[in-house]
């Protein structure tokens, strides 16, 4: 019997081939350029009474079906297909007017060789006179709108630099020079200008040599190019002796009391779905929707430095192929993914996840100071790990589950600086110089977290509580002390702000199911990363375009087409498309008392999204690679166990761990030892 996929299952490569096949049967005789062929998950109503069945033991509950969703261009439109897989159809064919695929790897080299081959383009770097030897290289960008172009065609900004050490390796980033391209759709360059470089200068034309004393020697990272490495770390190695805890089958993993199932696209990367504990439904869909990295330098060209790296460039598209002993450490389990070629072939993208166990140091204890007896639980953790690389930055997304039935989604950013060229002896107050002649510009990173709920059901409630002194002088605080905390549950969609002031904690509940002894709904709290929201001017580009980066905690009712916060397509996008101007459009189509319930999210199918990140003015020790930032968003439960959760784990014990003391052999190579001897 052939293989069943689950509804959730990404597209296996024989199911991107078919449909790649249906696709190019409408229209045998034109030219395809395929960009994604990737699972478009079935309605969320669908799949709720599916999954129903299947918690419930039902071997072969009714399949909501596959289809794929199709990004292709036929002719030069840019078309949106819905593919029925099992019956090998089309179900729906969109052309998408005025918008653009994401780019890739193929795409940038493209534009690359367009742009470094262009004649004018070579005239003016030899008019720079370079030091001898010095390589340029040209770095694609996709174009952040700024207003000045029209945004109906494709257009690449390429930004310069050079390499002079003959090693591939070699950081180039430390070689920033002015000249900037813009490059068209059909790979023409159609601006040469050169940038500003000096405190009051703006983009030009003039042409400027290139500054030879700004040639250094400090700015290499790589290990051939940088020889002085320390040798103090021994060895530090994970052995799991019985094997891991998990288990894993196809994409669905348990551990401990935890069940979950891993899905890839070529946007978001990892995704979770089925999120449950101890058999308990907890959360639908865990993702991070989008992420943009805006760039403060305010002359132009530089505001069109403003990367949407999951809808721009795509997660999945950027995964990189993690290594053993390198990424991960550990009894590792990979997990693969498939993209497509613009031929329409299935392309693999090999160790794109990786799932493991860590050590997470104490998980509870207790002495007893009375008896001196001690009870000690060290705190596991699973591990669910993907790296991106796009352009000069690395991100590492990784998803912790604990034992004690909580969740954190860490992000951590590493790689090297995006720099530009700056006079020697000049600063800026939107930048900091981390080497001769390199200007590191002030820059955000906003990452939003998309968050599924379904705790104990899927109509839930997102609440606000805050802890606020009682009055005083007053006869119920008698001496000034006491505290309580207000609890509000929102009833409408809306963007809302954290307030360390009042400790403003925001949880997840559902009111329909009550904690016997706390008499409270049961929930789930957000953790948030406190950040800093988008520092742009709410009138720019910027800010239009990524509306999520306005409040750090958004809550909306649930819509299947609803999955990205700052719209379904961001390149070049001029904004208005994102999670403001849906809650916008709602509000203003249900105006009325009447209609209020419409746009409630009290005891609704609901959707949390929370904005976090960095605003990194970068520092000297950034350079010339960034140890990496991390930024920790948390998920906790609230009065939803009747007790500890984490209260039946195993007990530490030196017997079960085998630490071993300084100067002391480990009794197992002891006993080895031994054994050899005789």
């Amino acid at each position: 019997m052939a293989y069943r996929h689950h509804p959730l299952d990404p597209l296996a490569p024989e199911e991107i081939a078919k449909v790649a096949d249906v696709v190019r049967s409408t229209a045998p005789n034109e030219n395809l350029l395929f960009r994604v062929i990737t699972l478009a998950e079935p309605p969320k109503r669908d799949m709720i009474a599916y999954l129903d069945l299947e918690h419930a033991g039902y071997n072969e509950p009714a399949h909501p079906g596959r289809v794929a969703k199709v990004h292709v261009y036929l002719t030069g439109q840019f078309h949106e297909i819905l593919v029925d897989v099992t019956a090998g159809k089309v179900i729906v064919d969109e052309i998408l007017e005025g918008r653009h695929s994401h780019v890739d790897s193929v795409y940038m080299k493209q534009v690359e060789a367009a742009c470094i081959g262009d004649d004018r383009v070579q005239a003016q770097v030899r008019a720079l006179k370079l030091p001898e030897g010095a390589k340029v290289i040209v770095e694609p960008w996709t174009y952040a709108t700024d207003g000045m172009n029209d945004m109906s065609e494709r257009i690449t900004m390429c930004w310069f630099y050079m390499r002079l050490a003959d090693h591939a390796d070699a950081n180039y980033y430390a070689y920033p020079i002015d000249i900037v391209a813009e490059v068209s759709e059909e790979l023409k360059v159609t601006k040469i200008h050169r940038l500003p470089s000096s405190v009051g200068e703006t983009v030009n034309n003039d042409p400027k040599e290139y500054d030879h004393s700004k040639v250094h020697s400090s700015s290499e990272y790589h290990p051939d190019l940088q020889t002085d490495r320390r040798q103090t770390t021994r060895p530090l190695q994970v052995i799991q002796p019985e094997g891991p805890s998990f288990e894993i089958q196809g994409n669905s993993i348990s551990w401990e009391k935890w069940t979950m199932r891993v899905g890839f696209n070529y946007r978001e990367g990892m995704t979770l779905h089925d999120v449950r504990y101890d058999g308990r439904s907890l959360f639908y869909r865990l993702s991070l929707s989008e992420m943009f990295v805006p760039y403060a330098d305010p002359r132009s060209p530089y505001p069109r430095k403003g990367a949407f790296d999951l809808g721009n460039d795509g997660a999945g598209v950027n995964a990189n192929n993690l290594k053993l002993g390198c990424d991960c450490l550990g009894h590792i389990k990979y997990f693969d993914a498939w993209h497509v070629t613009s031929s329409g072939e299935p392309l693999k993208m090999p160790n794109v996840v990786c799932c493991h166990e860590v050590d997470d140091g104490i998980l509870w204890k207790h002495t007893n100071f009375r008896t001196g007896n001690a009870v000690v639980t060290r705190s596991r953790l699973l591990v669910l790990q993907t790296i991106i690389t796009v352009s000069n930055y690395e991100y590492v997304f990784i998803f912790y589950f604990g034992q004690d039935a909580s969740i954190h989604y860490e992000v951590r950013a590493t790689g090297i600086l995006s720099t530009a060229p700056i006079d020697l002896g000049d600063k800026v107050p939107y930048g900091t110089v981390v080497a001769p002649g390199v200007l590191a510009p002030y820059h955000q990173h906003l990452f939003c977290l998309r968050i599924d709920p379904a705790l104990d059901g899927h109509q839930n409630s997102l609440a606000v509580e805050e802890s606020v002194p009682m009055p005083f002088p007053h006869e119920s605080n008698p001496f000034g002390v006491g505290y309580v905390s207000e609890f509000k549950v929102v009833t409408n969609e809306a963007g809302l702000d954290l307030n360390h002031q009042t400790n403003r904690v925001f949880k997840i509940i559902n009111e329909n199911k009550i904690n016997p002894t706390t008499g409270t709904p049961v929930g789930f709290k957000l953790l948030p990363c406190y950040s800093q929201m988008l520092l742009a001017h709410p009138s720019s580009y910027h800010s239009k375009r990524s509306e999520f980066g306005a409040h750090a905690v958004w809550v909306t009712r649930y819509s299947d087409s609803e999955i990205f916060a700052a719209g379904a397509h961001t390149m070049q996008s001029l904004g208005e498309e994102g999670i403001a101007s849906w809650i916008k459009r709602r509000q203003q189509s249900h105006k009325g008392q009447d209609n209020l319930e419409k746009t409630s999210v009290r005891n609704e199918d609901i959707v949390v999204w929370h904005t976090f990140g960095s605003t990194h003015n970068p520092r000297i020790e950034d350079w010339p690679v960034m140890p990496c930032e991390k930024m920790v968003v948390g998920l906790k439960p609230v009065n939803f166990f009747d007790r500890n959760p984490g209260l039946d784990v195993g007990i530490s014990t030196q017997e079960r761990n085998k630490s071993v003391l300084v100067g002391e052999k480990d009794p197992e190579l002891v006993g080895k030892e031994a054994k050899a001897k005789l």
